[in-house]
């Protein structure tokens, strides 16, 4: 009773140490890339404040400072040029009263921005008349337009649609800025653009998850998303799944995309509806509902190393933990032969995965099922010990298939954009809006995943529907049927 005793409090501190964890410290089991960033912005900002200092004090210190940023980059080509000349008051010779004639010049470019500026599009549309035939009226159509009768072009919506949930600028906001510019637009007019992009996009996500689902491998995840619940007054909690394709670390030649579907709960019957018709093999979490779905038969589940070292990592961060600390370093082993082979071919993939990975999960799976035996159950060492040999085939199966990753990280970086969203809009409005938050999100997602503009891909799209793309040619409207954006150029 006294060794149950102990058990049990053991587990509820480390239950404790998580929650504060939690609470008060990292989610991550890395520092994420964003907030090293915005440490390192306020460094560099006191460094560049201290230099302006020095080189107030010292000219020469401002012409060696000058001198080292001159040619930290050039600005790209396609930016337009505007060109000022600055040019001697006389040319009359300073020494001997001779005419200056011109030897060079000294060229300079400086990067300048022109704020957002609304202009309004006037279409005038003469209508003709017949003096001979009284009753005869002519007038060329009107252009077909999203919102007939309505103030913005196309591409002002797809503005509207990339800040919102592209740059998780909530509408209140965007009205907010519309409004320093004089343009008073209500959020509930921007909420009706919204909706109305939303309904006409609908078929190219439907398109996109049918092309998804005909692949023979893809990522499976899924987050909460908090929605109003106008009867009780308060939200309720939705799911958004992501379904996610990426077969670039072993070479595939099928253009990398991410769907998001809502569903109101959380049953296995979701994931199943959504893949309806999916045969291969389905990268995913611990999740159940995917079992349920694995046992029908055309589909087989890879786990995921990630989630299994996440659990070995919480304990070893509460205190001295040496059976997740060695869990830890055997599964920092596998990553390491994963780094060498990203790139390579699925043969290549899986003929290294045999040679140096197989002896080590081979060692590791005797080793966990030894240290399970010596400790007691009840314990969160115990829980994540099963958790890994309950899921012990699923994670072997990357060995098998070069075309499986190691990992389920693909689809949880497609993730963090709706917790972004999700963090600065708070919930959805209804089922109706998360729907939305699924369609537009997926669209501008796979945008991202293959280098395309979601502005100038949403504009493009939305356009051609409004003017009667047929539906034979969907496929010419998922967003990997539109060029790359041109690559960034580094210029500081």
């Amino acid at each position: 009773m006294l060794l149950a005793e102990r058990a049990e409090s053991e587990r509820l501190r480390q239950i404790i140490r998580e929650m504060q964890r939690h609470r008060f410290g990292r989610r991550a089991e890395s520092l994420p890339v964003e907030q090293l960033q915005l440490a390192l912005e306020d460094v560099e900002q006191v460094e560049a404040a201290g230099q302006v200092e020095a080189e107030g004090k010292a000219p020469e210190k401002r012409r060696s400072a000058a001198h080292r940023r001159r040619n930290r980059g050039a600005l790209p080509a396609h930016l337009p040029r505007v060109e000022t000349v600055v040019d001697v008051e006389t040319s009359v010779c300073p020494c001997c009263g001779g005419t200056l004639h011109r030897i060079g010049e000294d060229v300079s470019e400086r990067l300048d921005i022109i704020p957002a500026q609304f202009r309004v599009l006037v279409v005038r549309r003469p209508r003709y008349g017949c003096r001979t035939c009284q009753d005869v009226v002519v007038q060329a159509p009107a252009p077909a337009r999203l919102i007939e009768g309505g103030l913005p072009t196309e591409a002002t919506v797809a503005q509207v649609l990339v800040a919102k949930y592209a740059d998780h600028l909530p509408l209140y906001r965007q009205a907010q800025i519309y409004a320093r510019q004089g343009v008073a637009l209500d959020r509930s007019t921007l909420a009706d653009w919204v909706g109305r992009a939303a309904f006409l996009l609908r078929p190219v996500h439907e398109r996109l998850l049918q092309r998804l689902k005909a692949s023979v491998r893809l990522f499976a995840d899924e987050t909460t998303a908090p929605v109003l619940d106008p009867g009780r007054g308060r939200t309720k909690t939705g799911q958004l799944f992501a379904y996610a394709r990426d077969d670039r670390p072993w070479g595939g030649s099928d253009p990398p995309g991410v769907a998001y579907v809502y569903a109101p709960d959380r049953k296995a019957e979701r994931p199943i509806a959504h893949l309806a018709g999916f045969a291969g093999i389905l990268q995913v979490d611990g999740y159940a509902g995917y079992k349920v779905l694995a046992e029908q038969g055309a589909v087989r589940l890879a786990f995921c190393w990630s989630h299994v070292r996440r659990k070995f990592y919480e304990l070893a961060q509460g205190g001295p933990a040496p059976i997740a600390s060695e869990a830890l370093a055997r599964i920092a082993a596998l990553y390491r032969i994963e780094d060498d082979i990203r790139g390579r071919s699925a043969e290549e993939r899986r003929a290294v995965r045999q040679e140096r990975t197989r002896p080590l999960i081979e060692a590791l799976e005797p080793w966990l099922r030894q240290k399970l035996s010596l400790i007691s159950q009840k314990t969160k060492l115990a829980e994540a010990i099963r958790y890994a040999l309950s899921r012990w085939a699923g994670l072997c199966l990357f060995l098998e298939d070069g075309r499986v990753d190691i990992d389920n990280n693909t689809v949880e970086r497609a993730i963090r954009p709706l917790t972004l969203n999700r963090k600065n809009a708070l919930f959805a409005g209804s089922d109706g809006g998360a729907e939305h938050w699924a369609t537009l999100a997926s669209l501008i997602e796979t945008c991202k995943l293959n280098d395309v503009d979601p502005y100038a891909y949403l504009a493009d799209a939305i356009t051609r529907i409004v003017n009667g793309h047929p539906q034979s040619r969907i496929d010419d409207l998922l967003p990997w049927a539109y060029p790359a954006a041109a690559t960034l150029r580094a210029v500081a």
